[in-house]
């Protein structure tokens, strides 16, 4: 393993967040075997892979949703593997599932303020209304009259008022018109400036081309390369390979 160790380390400090050997399971499904990887404080990296490649199942592991791993997760030199997930939220992690768990039957204010506040130094009302001004306009609509973009963002926002400094995004820009995918974008770089540190799932690699600092590509559950953002370009023939773009 220790050429994986070496492959999936960043060249700065030392990391954030720390995977070593991750195996994780579906009932009887193995679906991890054996991942590797780190992140670096106030980095974004990208996990890239085919549908069904690990990707999410990564997330889930880091959250702890999944009930059965092995391995190491290291966030901040603590070990999380056989924490809760609520006992790993508190330690400043928030998730954002692809299909972003939108209460249809409950406002736009009523979603933002429903999770709790974890830790100290969430965004305020004030400050998520200026990332989204979306979300202001809509704040008394049901979440069944937002779009998918709206949805997304409210998501987004409702991870940020709990006080979580290390953000798990899952398929953020999935099915998103081009003019929401570039707001995205731009509220993915603010938070990276803003010091937040972020793992980002995604299928469109072009769109991570444009926010993350590393990639790592996810097949058969198994991180097989990491590719800085500057040699995105030159590996094209490898994404194609293992992404069939």
């Amino acid at each position: 393993m220790a050429e994986a160790l070496d492959m999936t380390r960043p060249a700065t400090t030392a990391p954030m967040l720390e995977i070593r050997d991750l195996n994780a399971w579906y009932g009887e499904s193995h679906v991890l075997h054996g991942v590797n990887l780190d992140v670096a404080e106030g980095e974004v990296v990208t996990l890239l892979g085919r549908n069904g490649a690990g990707k999410t199942t990564t997330l889930k592991s880091i959250i702890g949703i999944i009930g059965k791993r092995t391995g190491s997760i290291r966030f901040q030199g603590e070990e999380t593997v056989s924490m809760s997930s609520r006992a790993i939220a508190r330690l400043g992690i928030g998730y954002v599932p692809e299909e972003r768990g939108i209460f249809s039957s409950l406002s736009v204010e009523e979603n933002l303020m429903l999770p709790p506040q974890v830790r100290p130094g969430g965004m305020t009302v004030e400050q998520i209304f200026e990332l989204f001004p979306n979300i202001k306009e809509r704040l008394t609509s049901q979440g069944t009259k937002l779009s998918g973009g709206e949805q997304q963002m409210l998501a987004i926002a409702r991870i940020l008022r709990t006080g979580a400094k290390f953000l798990l995004l899952d398929e953020p820009t999935e099915g998103l018109a081009p003019v929401i995918i570039e707001q995205i974008g731009r509220t993915i770089a603010r938070l990276k400036r803003e010091g937040f540190t972020i793992i980002l799932v995604e299928q469109n690699f072009r769109f991570a081309q444009t926010v993350a600092d590393r990639h790592y590509l996810v097949e058969q559950g198994r991180v097989v390369d990491m590719i800085p953002n500057a040699e995105l370009d030159q590996n094209i023939d490898k994404l194609h390979a293992h992404l069939g773009v």
